[in-house]
């Protein structure tokens, strides 16, 4: 069955890092882009991060520039979001999702992880 599967969140005091993980199961995403989206309890899903599967074309939502990057893992078949300096702002269900390239709707998923952070 083909999935993505978020991992990697947590309770985290301000301040912190944090790395979240998409995990690509079932396939490899070759023409994909895969992007990082984020929503807070009564807030509109928000996008935090794009990255093309071969690694390249990484992008960010302006506001958070420098204190996310997002990386492929090309061994474990993974995206990586890596979140700097954490802000209680940051708290929110982080979703991955995969879409074509030169695509905008996404044929899959994952279920979300939950980042909570602590002031």
């Amino acid at each position: 069955q083909v999935r993505l599967v978020e991992s990697g969140g947590g309770i985290v005091q301000a301040g912190d890092s944090l790395t979240l993980s998409c995990a690509a199961i079932g396939r490899t995403f070759s023409n994909y882009s895969i992007d990082w989206f984020r929503q807070a309890p009564g807030k509109d899903l928000e996008k935090v991060a794009t990255i093309n599967w071969n690694g390249g074309n990484a992008r960010y939502q302006d506001s958070l520039k420098g204190r996310f990057t997002i990386a492929k893992d090309n061994d474990k078949n993974t995206v990586a979001l890596q979140i700097h300096s954490l802000k209680p702002e940051d708290s929110a269900t982080y979703y991955c999702g995969a879409r074509p390239i030169w695509g905008v709707k996404y044929d899959y998923w994952g279920q979300g992880t939950q980042v909570t952070v602590s002031s």
